[in-house]
């Protein structure tokens, strides 16, 4: 029951012959490494001419230093920390907002441009489906980026 926390890029790699073919390739990250994780999100923004992968939610097994007979295959909610990472190097930073209070499963998001928007999803910790729209956006100027959180309610 373990999970890899290890990202896997896919890409397409087209031929001469006009044969398209896929590849997939391990990375390893640096940084701040998200912890394994299902039911999460991954998505690509665009914010002056750069890209970052951003990572949200999930769920991910309890340590196997902590789990008893009773709790040997029990998930916990991940931290509800936002992660940009970058696909080229490798490396993950982790960022806490505070409109984010609980880690969610099963959400849908989709980005536009520099933002992500989250529907939905679950908390096991309260058992919660919050009807809130959360909108982040991710400035990306050389140097450390910015990201930014807003709640569109109900």
């Amino acid at each position: 029951n373990e999970l890899s926390d290890k990202i896997y890029v896919m890409s397409v790699v087209c031929k001469n012959n006009k044969k398209v073919t896929f590849r997939c390739t391990e990375k390893d990250l640096v940084g701040d490494v998200p912890e394994a994780r299902y039911g999460h999100s991954l998505d690509v923004v665009y914010s002056r001419g750069r890209s970052m992968g951003v990572l949200f939610g999930g769920r991910s097994h309890i340590p196997s230093n902590q789990r008893t007979t009773e709790r040997w295959n029990s998930v916990d909610d991940c931290l509800p920390h936002v992660f940009l990472v970058d696909f080229e190097f490798g490396c993950a930073t982790s960022y806490i907002l505070p409109e984010l209070q609980d880690g969610l499963s099963f959400h849908v998001s989709i980005a536009r441009n520099d933002t992500i928007y989250i529907l939905g999803g679950h908390s096991l910790a309260n058992n919660i489906r919050p009807a809130n729209l959360y909108r982040i956006r991710i400035d990306l100027p050389l140097g450390s980026p910015a990201v930014n959180c807003t709640v569109l309610p109900g």
